[in-house]
């Protein structure tokens, strides 16, 4: 994990790269499926991320200042994997990141803005870390999420927008969370992504007939773990976006069966 900054506890996204809370979470999650949190020093990057907590409870993403509800579940999740999330101020980020909440039944990345579904899977996730899920209207906001799906069966991030298959994990891990996935159709979704799959190299795109890459790649398979059981297909956690034996393994001391 040589991007991690010398000093400040915090990781970038390559060697010599500024540190910033989204790489600081991605760090942390390699290190725990791989079980080595062990080799992080614990106190530094817990002090990095509570600096970056600001007084209304948002979190700034870097030392530049700039504040969105992604960095709220980046440090809320990169925290609750540390067994370190009493060092911020857990009330302050809980009622931030309502006030981010929509008059659709989503969230924006700030007060005020559009909902939109990666955006939703950040506040639901670090509301369901939290233990502050009571804060949602499931019923609004999984309306609002379950017409994110189009004729192709795809879901999209806002209306009016392209099916992407990266949606497969956002709006299915927040429907999971919210206990609405129910709500849409399963088999049409399962069919889009794998008409998004490239059946001769392997490896899954955006869209069908698109250039496959790895991000799509990770987030069909994270989306298809939610809707069928696939031989060595491992369940994943809607709220930490890791297996669920791992986080059994970091909370539980255990691995499920």
């Amino acid at each position: 994990m040589s991007p991690r900054a010398a000093f400040s506890g915090g990781f970038g996204g390559n060697i010599g790269h500024d540190p910033h809370l989204l790489y600081t979470l991605s760090a942390v999650q390699v290190l725990a499926l791989f079980d080595k949190l062990d080799v992080l020093d614990i106190n530094k990057v817990t002090d990095y991320i509570r600096a970056l907590q600001n007084e209304d409870g948002s979190f700034s993403g870097d030392i530049w200042g700039e504040v969105d509800t992604r960095f709220s579940y980046c440090a809320i999740c990169c925290l609750a994997i540390l067994k370190q999330l009493d060092s911020i101020n857990v009330e302050k980020a809980v009622r931030y990141i309502v006030s981010c909440k929509t008059l659709d039944g989503g969230f924006g990345c700030t007060p005020g803005a559009e909902s939109h579904a990666g955006q939703i899977f950040c506040c639901v996730g670090a509301l369901a870390i939290t233990g502050s899920l009571h804060h949602i209207d499931k019923d609004l906001l999984g309306w609002w999420l379950c017409e994110r799906q189009v004729k192709s069966g795809g879901l999209n991030g806002r209306p009016e927008k392209l099916a992407d298959v990266c949606y497969s994990w956002w709006v299915l891990s927040s429907l999971i969370m919210i206990d609405r996935v129910h709500w849409i159709d399963k088999e049409k979704l399962i069919k889009f992504i794998l008409d998004c799959q490239d059946i001769e190299k392997g490896g899954i795109s955006d869209r069908p007939d698109d250039a496959v890459d790895v991000f799509h790649t990770y987030f069909g398979v994270a989306g298809k773990s939610f809707l069928l059981e696939y031989p060595g297909l491992k369940a994943i956690d809607p709220a930490y976006a890791l297996p669920v034996d791992v986080v059994n393994r970091i909370f539980f001391g255990r691995c499920s069966t």
